[in-house]
């Protein structure tokens, strides 16, 4: 059964991975406490929207969302915030993972 609330919490639990890696990445070892802190909310936060969500999308399916929504925003924000390469074949596999996810998501519906 489709739930736009689940849904919800998948792509904010998702979208919460991210931003949970590039404040890990901005504690400097966790010698920055506002980075350090921000980084312990994130990582609580993220996976209580996926468990959130998992009241009513299946378990594999929600946690391969999440994950590939967390992978692909780490992605994204290593190119735009750390000038990380941007080759064909690393696109390919970003584009595999999102139609992996998307697919994964309207399967479950």
């Amino acid at each position: 059964m489709f739930s736009l609330t689940a849904y919800a919490w998948l792509i904010i639990g998702g979208l919460l991975e991210p931003a949970w890696i590039i404040a890990l990445k901005k504690s400097d070892n966790f010698t920055d406490k506002k980075w350090t802190v921000a980084t312990a909310i994130l990582v609580v936060a993220s996976p209580f929207c996926l468990s959130l969500a998992m009241k009513e999308v299946p378990v594999g399916t929600a946690y391969a969302v999440w994950t590939g929504i967390g992978a692909m925003g780490a992605i994204a924000l290593g190119v735009f915030l750390y000038k990380e390469s941007v080759e064909r074949k690393r696109l390919f596999f970003i584009f595999l993972i999102l139609v992996g996810s998307v697919g994964l998501a309207l399967g479950g519906i």
